[in-house]
């Protein structure tokens, strides 16, 4: 899995300083890797953001419970899953997540991906921070398409991972699937620093299904970033509003997977 060590231009200061213009620039310098990738535009960039910014990130990862988090136990669509929406965090980390939300970010992001227009989502829905424990895991899905409290279509996922001296035994992959969900065309260790960048619509099959060998203490933590486009029409109402998730070969051959479905259709 090749990916590029690239940082983002953003700096602690008391103001945050974002340098748009570099912002721009950096994005740029990528857009041919972005669009020419396969099973999907997508890129996976190494050492993404300033080492004292994203180590101020894990220091105030949320270790006590917040309001209003959402607890996954349901399966394929994600087990032992905790998702923390920055507005209930504290002044830092909404402070960096108010700069993922900001020109200097959205100038990057278009620069990278071609994509004109872009809305970040303020209330972070299903976005911020997210951790999975030991035996975790979130099954391969299409991602939920149009934002119904804002009507915009989403576009873009963006990944970033908290987790320092993962090993390769403990999994946790982001896998991309291919159309037909026949073949895995790629796995991507969650490793310290890395982001993952990738285009959102109805094929764009990703997920970590196998579950987390990690020790007990040890969390497979993430940023989750989604971003969005105004439709020049009326959003159509039978858009997806919903994740999709989709089984792999393997789980077509399971009957726990199928009871597992079941079992969680009828709660």
């Amino acid at each position: 899995m090749t990916s590029i060590p690239h940082t983002l231009p953003i700096a602690i200061t008391p103001e945050l300083d974002f340098d748009l213009d570099a912002a721009s620039a950096f994005g740029h310098s990528l857009a041919s890797g972005y669009t020419q990738a396969t099973p999907f535009p997508h890129i996976v960039i190494d050492s993404f953001l300033p080492e004292d910014l994203i180590a101020g990130i894990c220091s105030h990862f949320p270790i006590e419970p917040t309001h209003n988090e959402m607890l996954y136990e349901r399966g394929y669509k994600g087990q032992h899953k905790r998702q923390i929406n920055p507005t209930q965090c504290d002044p830092f980390l909404r402070n960096i997540f108010s700069a993922f939300n900001s020109a200097p970010m959205l100038q990057f992001l278009e620069k990278l991906t071609g994509i004109e227009g872009l809305i970040p989502d303020p209330y972070f829905s299903g976005g911020g921070l997210h951790e999975t424990k030991t035996g975790g895991f979130l099954g391969v899905h299409s991602d939920f398409r149009l934002n119904k409290k804002l009507n915009i279509e989403r576009r873009l996922n963006i990944i970033i991972y908290l987790n320092k001296d993962w090993k390769e035994e403990y999994g946790g992959h982001l896998e991309l699937w291919d159309v037909d969900m026949k073949t895995c065309l790629k796995k991507i260790l969650p490793v310290y620093n890395r982001c993952v960048i990738f285009n959102t619509d109805k094929d764009s099959n990703h997920g970590h299904p196998e579950p987390l060998s990690t020790p007990v203490h040890l969390s497979r933590k993430s940023i989750a970033l989604y971003y969005y486009t105004a439709s020049t029409v009326a959003v159509d109402p039978a858009q997806r509003n919903k994740t999709h998730y989709k089984p792999r070969p393997k789980d077509r051959l399971s009957l726990k997977y199928y009871m597992n479905k079941l079992i969680r259709k009828k709660n």
